[in-house]
C-alpha cells in the first residue's frame, strides 16, 4: 500500500511536471513570436514606403509581395497546426491592389497576432497530436508551428538584400 501511495505521488509529480514543462515551452513559443513581430516590424520601418514595390529580379517577389507571402505563411500554418479555419484565403494578400507601406505593415502584424494568439490558445497536451498539412506532410501541431517559425524568418532574413538594394539598413539580429 505505501509502495502504490508513493508511486501515485511520483506519478502525479512527473504527469504535472510534464504539463508545466509543454505548458512553459509554449510560453517561450509565444515570446519567441512577439520578438518575431518586433523583428519583422523594424524590417517594414526600415524599407523606404516608396521602394515596396521593388523587385531584385523581374521574377522575384517584390518586398511587399515577400511580406504578405510571409504573412500568408503565417495564417495558413498556424491555422492547420492550431486546428482552426485560417481568416484569410491562401494567395488573397499577395494579389492585393493595395501594397502600400501602411497596408502591408497593417495586414503582417495582424498576422503576428493571429499566430501569437493561436498559440496561446493551444493546449500543451495538443502540440503532439499529428496533423495532415496541405493534404501530404504529416506532423505535430508543435512541429508545425515550428515550420511556421522557420518560414517567416526565412522570408523575412530574403528581404535583407531588399532593403540594401533600395540604400537602406536592415536592422540588427535579434536573437533574445
Amino acid at each position: 500500500m505505501k509502495a502504490l501511495r508513493q508511486f501515485t505521488i511520483f506519478f502525479l509529480v512527473i504527469c504535472f511536471s510534464s504539463a508545466a514543462s509543454a505548458q512553459s515551452a509554449i510560453d517561450e513559443m509565444v515570446k519567441d513570436w512577439e520578438r518575431a513581430k518586433a523583428y519583422t516590424k523594424e524590417y517594414l520601418d526600415a524599407m523606404p514606403a516608396d521602394k515596396y514595390s521593388l523587385k531584385p529580379t523581374p521574377e522575384m517577389r517584390s518586398f511587399a509581395g515577400q511580406m504578405m507571402h510571409l504573412t500568408e505563411g503565417n495564417y495558413g500554418i498556424a491555422s492547420a497546426a492550431a486546428g482552426t479555419q485560417s481568416p484569410v484565403a491562401f494567395g488573397s494578400l499577395e494579389k492585393s491592389a493595395d501594397m502600400s507601406k501602411e497596408t502591408v505593415t497593417k495586414q503582417v502584424m495582424a498576422g503576428y497576432d493571429y499566430v501569437i494568439d493561436a498559440l496561446k490558445k493551444m493546449q500543451a497536451a495538443r502540440m503532439g497530436e499529428e496533423i495532415k498539412m496541405f493534404d501530404r506532410f504529416v506532423t505535430t501541431r508543435g512541429q508545425a508551428f515550428a515550420k511556421c517559425f522557420e518560414h517567416q524568418t526565412h522570408h523575412r532574413g530574403q528581404t535583407t538584400v531588399y532593403i540594401r538594394l533600395a540604400g537602406g539598413t536592415p536592422p540588427q539580429e535579434r536573437l533574445f
